[in-house]
């Protein structure tokens, strides 16, 4: 089976510490940071008489899948905030996603043993 080739092993050590100097400059805010996921659901409000008994149910509403502590929670997004918690969930995207690359270069610079 061929083994996975990293896109750093091309790469000299003056461009791989120039390329982990460029992903630091890009990392975001580290305070907005919210680690979850956004759902979409429809709801039934359970009232006799409305459509949404027989009919299309409510919605849809966002919310926000996260941990508190060891649990995973449900959270309602106000439609006023959904814009934000978006933005923040996607930041954190991002950053975990340039603190692997980070990590990556470093395992790269320590295999060749020059990791400062």
């Amino acid at each position: 089976m061929p083994r996975h080739k990293s896109p750093w092993r091309d790469l000299t050590v003056r461009q791989l510490r120039a390329r982990r100097a460029q992903l630091v400059r890009q990392l975001p805010d580290v305070q907005v940071t919210l680690y979850g996921a956004l759902q979409h659901q429809m709801r039934k409000c359970g009232q006799p008489g409305c459509g949404c008994a027989t009919g299309t149910p409510h919605g849809p509403y966002t919310y926000f899948s996260g941990r508190d502590g060891p649990q995973q929670r449900l959270l309602y997004v106000p439609a006023a905030e959904a814009a934000t918690v978006t933005r923040h969930v996607a930041l954190t995207h991002q950053l975990e996603t340039t603190l692997a690359d980070i990590s990556a270069i470093n395992f790269e610079l320590l295999a060749r043993g020059v990791l400062d």
